[in-house]
C-alpha cells in the first residue's frame, strides 16, 4: 500500500529539484523529507533517487511512479469535488494569485464581480511571481491563477496542472512626448533601433518578450537602463532616457510626457491560467475563470 503522504514528498522532490528544497516547502527538514522517500522506495522494493554529480535525480522508477502520483492527484481532486457537490450558488474560499498586472486588471476586477453574484463565495488574492503561483498550486495553497507564458514555466503537458490561454497582451513602443515616433499611428521597431532603450531586469519574464521583438526586428536594443516596475520604466521613459516596449495591460501613471506607439508585428505576451489538472470543474473555480475571460475579452483596446 503506497502511502499518499511519502508520495507528496516525492512529487514536491520533482517540482523543486532538491530535497532540502522540498522540504522547505513542506516544512520538513532535509533529513526527514529524505527518510520519506527512504521509506517509500522501501514500501514498493525500489530505488527512487540515485547520484548525479553532487546532487541527486529521480531513477526512472520513480518517473514511472510519478506518472501514476499525477494521476492520482487528479483523482483526488474529482472525488473532493464530487464529495462537496452543491448544486446552488458557488460557496466557500476561492484562493487566487497572480502577478501584478493580472492582480490589478484581472483578478481584482474579478472578486468584485465574484462578491456581487456569488456572495456565498470568499475569494482571497495574492500577488506572486509567475514561479510563485506554480508552487502554490502544486502545494494546495492556490486554487487558480493568472500567469504569463515564460519558458521556464512547467510545459502545457504537464498533467499536474490545467493551462488555458486566456489573452495575448501587445507591446506599445513607449516614448518621450515630442520624440520623431510619437507622431505615428503604427511603427516599426526597426525605426527605434539606433535609439537607447530601457529594459526589463534580466530576471523579468518579460525581457525575452522584449529581446526577441527586437531580434525579430534586426537588431539588438542598445539597453542602458533596466528596471522591475512597468511604472518605473515609464518614469524613466518621461525624463528622455530611452525608450521602452511596455505591455498594454500595465496601468502607467497619468499624466506622464510620454507616447504609447502601436507596433507593426504585434510583438506581444501571452496570459494563462492555471489550475490544478481537474480544479477546473470546482463550481467557485469555474464561475472565475468565466469572469476572467469576460474580462480579458475586453481588456485589451
Amino acid at each position: 500500500m503506497i502511502d499518499l503522504r511519502r508520495l507528496h514528498v516525492l512529487r514536491a522532490v520533482d517540482h523543486y529539484g532538491t530535497v532540502t528544497a522540498a522540504a522547505r516547502a513542506l516544512h520538513f527538514t532535509p533529513s526527514a523529507a529524505s527518510q520519506q522517500i527512504r521509506q517509500l522506495a522501501r514500501d514498493l522494493g525500489v530505488d527512487l533517487l540515485e547520484p548525479q554529480g553532487r546532487g541527486i535525480r529521480l531513477t526512472p522508477a520513480a518517473r514511472s511512479l510519478l506518472a501514476h502520483a499525477d494521476a492520482i492527484q487528479a483523482r483526488w481532486e474529482q472525488a473532493e469535488l464530487d464529495l462537496r457537490a452543491d448544486h446552488g450558488d458557488p460557496a466557500g474560499l476561492l484562493r487566487v494569485s497572480g502577478f501584478p498586472v493580472a492582480v490589478s486588471v484581472l483578478l481584482a476586477p474579478a472578486a468584485v464581480r465574484l462578491r456581487t453574484r456569488h456572495p456565498r463565495l470568499s475569494v482571497r488574492i495574492q500577488e506572486a511571481v509567475v514561479p510563485e503561483s506554480f508552487d502554490l498550486l502544486f502545494e494546495g495553497e492556490s486554487d487558480l491563477a493568472v500567469v504569463e507564458a515564460t519558458p521556464h514555466n512547467p510545459p502545457r503537458s504537464d498533467a499536474r496542472f490545467d493551462q488555458q490561454p486566456l489573452l495575448d497582451d501587445p507591446f506599445d513602443l513607449v516614448v518621450p512626448e515630442g520624440h520623431r515616433l510619437a507622431g505615428r499611428e503604427r511603427v516599426d521597431l526597426e525605426d527605434a533601433a539606433l535609439e537607447e532603450w530601457i529594459a526589463p531586469v534580466p530576471e523579468s519574464p518579460c525581457r525575452p518578450h522584449v529581446l526577441a521583438a527586437c531580434g525579430e526586428a534586426g537588431f539588438t536594443p542598445d539597453v542602458v537602463h533596466h528596471a522591475l516596475d512597468w511604472n518605473v520604466t515609464a518614469h524613466l521613459v518621461a525624463h528622455g532616457l530611452g525608450v521602452a516596449l511596455i505591455p498594454r495591460l500595465a496601468q502607467l501613471t497619468p499624466h506622464l510626457p510620454i507616447t504609447r506607439v502601436r507596433c507593426a508585428g504585434n510583438p506581444h505576451r501571452k496570459l494563462l491560467t492555471c489550475t490544478r489538472t481537474g480544479g477546473h470543474e470546482r463550481p467557485a473555480v469555474a464561475v472565475a475563470l468565466a469572469e476572467l475571460r469576460a474580462l480579458a475579452a475586453t481588456a485589451v483596446a
